[in-house]
């Protein structure tokens, strides 16, 4: 069931005062913070609920739409997004909503917290009806609140409603977190033009190959029903030449043979970060186990699988540009 509700006007009692200077002239124009529950975390996961606020150039709601999708499987975490299998029965399928979804996307940047995750869901879910979502580049809220330098404890949704005197309803419900979302966004986006800040945007590419394609002779492999395949073209990495030494050692050097997986958005682009760390010796990895030497992320608060693992088997974490660093002065495999 398609819900269409007047949207309510945004609380922002932290907003920064109007800018003195003229707005910066590369900022986009317009807005749709978006908010998607799934049934899990992996590739083959599915969205059982999606929102879009639609904000004009300078963070103002101009309206919001919410819908139910049935995954056709499944719901799976029901304590945490609270839709079960009998509520979702009777909701649209992706196909039929995503014509109303992209015409909410479309020309507009994608605000999300934690916007690798939201759109690769959407951008897979689009994949799987052979079509592209309308959306060209990305800002995650995460990423913005960093560069705004908020003194935050951490960067979890309800901190920064928090810190914005943004009231949080319903967590993990995709209308209301979009809605939290989109009154945060607001008064940050305001508080980057004012500082001329430029925006932490990403290109988003639309996902529409399978990948892992098996060798002409090799026999296919199989899959659950239902599972999809990783969007990114078909290409295997050679296989790393080194034992693996270990973890990495915080304040140390990487060295080759190190294991090496990543999480979450990335400025530079993922494959580029993952064929500068092959090249220089280290092993990337797709996922976190015991044997992981490190994992990259901006966000080592996140909601990911990889971040959860790494908490749970103590593997060092470290950002992007200390990772870029490390990448210069790689120690050779022992031996």
């Amino acid at each position: 069931m398609l819900e269409h509700r007047t949207p309510a006007a945004p609380r922002t009692p932290r907003q920064p005062a109007p800018a003195h200077r003229s707005w910066p002239a590369g900022y986009p124009e317009g807005y749709a913070v978006v908010d998607v529950e799934t049934t899990g975390l992996a590739r083959h996961d599915r969205i059982v609920s999606a929102a879009v606020y639609r904000l004009d150039a300078r963070g103002a709601v101009q309206d919001h739409w919410y819908t139910l999708v049935n995954p056709g499987r499944d719901p799976g975490p029901v304590w945490l997004h609270g839709l079960t299998g009998d509520m979702l029965a009777g909701a649209p399928a992706f196909p039929d909503v995503v014509a109303e979804l992209s015409e909410r996307l479309d020309g507009r940047v994608l605000v999300a917290h934690n916007a690798a995750f939201d759109w690769s869901m959407i951008a897979r879910e689009y994949a799987r009806v052979g079509a592209a979502a309308p959306v060209r580049q990305r800002l995650c809220t995460i990423t913005l609140s960093k560069a705004l330098g908020l003194p935050l404890p951490n960067y979890k949704l309800e901190t920064l409603a928090a810190y914005y005197g943004v009231e949080q309803r319903r967590a993990h419900h995709a209308l209301d977190d979009a809605r939290v979302l989109a009154e945060a966004f607001g008064p940050s986006l305001l508080e980057a033009a004012r500082g001329g800040l430029p925006l932490p945007l990403l290109a988003c590419r639309p996902l529409t190959q399978w990948a892992e394609e098996p060798a002409a002779s090799a026999p296919a492999p199989r899959r659950p029903p239902g599972a999809y395949r990783t969007w990114r073209p078909s290409r295997r990495r050679p296989a790393c030449p080194y034992p693996n030494p270990g973890r990495y050692e915080p304040g140390g050097r990487l060295v080759q043979g190190m294991r090496v997986a990543f999480s979450g958005d990335t400025a530079a682009d993922r494959e580029l970060l993952e064929d500068q760390a092959t090249a220089a010796g280290l092993h990337v990895a797709g996922s976190v186990s015991r044997l992981t030497s490190l994992l990259v992320t901006n966000d080592p608060q996140g909601p990911t699988t990889k971040v959860a693992k790494a908490r749970t088997f103590g593997t060092p974490v470290v950002d992007e540009a200390a990772f870029v660093q490390l990448l210069q002065h790689v120690g050779p495999a022992p031996g």
